[in-house]
């Protein structure tokens, strides 16, 4: 396997937008270099050994057997969703299901087209081309890339103003898959190259123990069913937090108890992380608590409650605000962010009591004509 400008793989050290999240904090979904590594050693190799997504894995499988059975290379894949959910592992698997190679590439790596006109070029036919945060490329590189996965052709410049020459340039057959946390960013023109289009959902918390059971094993790590149920309960239904997060309290065991990670330990151990029973962390609590507190639970301006929780606007909106508006916990109306009952509930504390509306002619209330 061959890598091209791995800086970016699979959403590393920014979100989709580039708010910092993941390095620091122990359920971002973001990759850190730890991540990484361990990644590496804890991803399937096939299709049967992948956990979770069942329909994309039904819908790929038939894909790749198709192209298998025709002798020829798989239709372009374009797989979708948050970070974290297996769309690194995806572009793996299909490499080693067609028994190709892959290399391994980023959009925000691919400034100019001649960056893209070097890896296609340097393509060996039937290899798979693994393209991360593809809504990320610059315009001009995407152009060509229409050109390549429709024709397998690009034409290179040569030269420049009138005297510049397009000399086409011909390309083995191969098998782009494109990965995008946005994937409503794509322009409709490159989305419907694609010959099959997967979207990534959240996990159960049942996929995520089994999950957590494999990667166990694999690093040599006792937990029982409990321990792995109450690690799954707090991974926002990611399969890169509960990895990380069976790491830290495998940590904990090691150092505070016999090394068996059971649901008392786990909740311990996660507590000491800040993580609690929903897998809110401090920033998410944080915004909770000063929406409800300081605010009455809204509506209150997102600048406002930025400038409450001490963090800058783009992490509350980017950072902590996905996960508590997928939860349930709060909410985006047109006249700012307001908390619902669960939120409420969750933190512990009593709404207040709303003041029924005065009584038409009450007190307080002149007629029409000030009568």
């Amino acid at each position: 396997m061959t890598r091209d400008e791995y800086g970016a793989h699979d959403e590393q050290a920014h979100g989709p937008s580039g708010a910092a999240d993941g390095a620091e904090r122990l359920v971002g979904a973001a990759a850190d270099a730890e991540d990484t590594a361990v990644e590496a050693a804890l991803r399937p190799k096939d299709l049967a050994e992948f956990i979770g997504q069942p329909k994309v894995r039904e819908q790929l499988d038939l894909v790749l057997r198709a192209a298998r059975a025709r002798g020829g290379t798989a239709d372009h894949v374009l797989l979708s969703g948050a970070p974290g959910l297996g769309k690194t592992t995806l572009s793996m698997i299909i490499a080693a299901e067609m028994g190709a190679p892959i290399r391994i590439t980023s959009g925000p790596a691919i400034q100019h087209a001649g960056d893209l006109a070097a890896i296609l070029s340097s393509l060996a036919e039937g290899e798979v081309l693994f393209l991360d945060e593809i809504h990320r490329m610059s315009r001009p590189a995407e152009e060509m890339l229409y050109m390549a996965m429709e024709d397998f052709r690009v034409d290179v410049i040569v030269g420049k103003g009138p005297g510049a020459t397009a000399i086409p340039l011909e390309l083995p057959p191969f098998t782009l898959v494109g990965a995008t946390t946005r994937a409503g960013l794509l322009p409709p023109p490159l989305r419907d190259r694609f010959g099959f289009t997967a979207h990534m959902e959240f996990y159960e918390p049942a996929e995520l123990e089994r999950v957590i059971h494999r990667s166990a094993l694999l690093l040599d790590v006792e937990v029982d069913a409990e321990g792995a149920a109450e690690i799954a309960g707090r991974s926002r239904g990611t399969p890169r937090i509960a990895n990380r997060l069976l790491r830290r309290v495998r940590d904990f065991a090691q150092v505070k108890a016999d090394g068996v990670i059971t649901r008392e330990i786990a909740a311990r151990a996660l507590a000491v992380y800040e993580v609690d029973g929903r897998g809110l962390d401090r920033l998410d609590r944080a915004v909770l608590d000063a929406l409800l507190r300081l605010f009455g639970g809204g509506p209150v301006g997102l600048s406002t409650l930025a400038v409450a929780v001490g963090e800058e606007r783009e992490t509350v909106e980017e950072v902590a605000e996905p996960f508590l508006v997928r939860e349930g916990l709060l909410a985006r109306t047109p006249r700012g962010r307001v908390a619902t009952p669960a939120a409420w509930a969750h933190m512990g504390l009593t709404p207040p009591q709303q003041s029924p509306p005065p009584a038409p002619g009450g007190p307080g209330q002149r007629g029409l004509f000030g009568g």
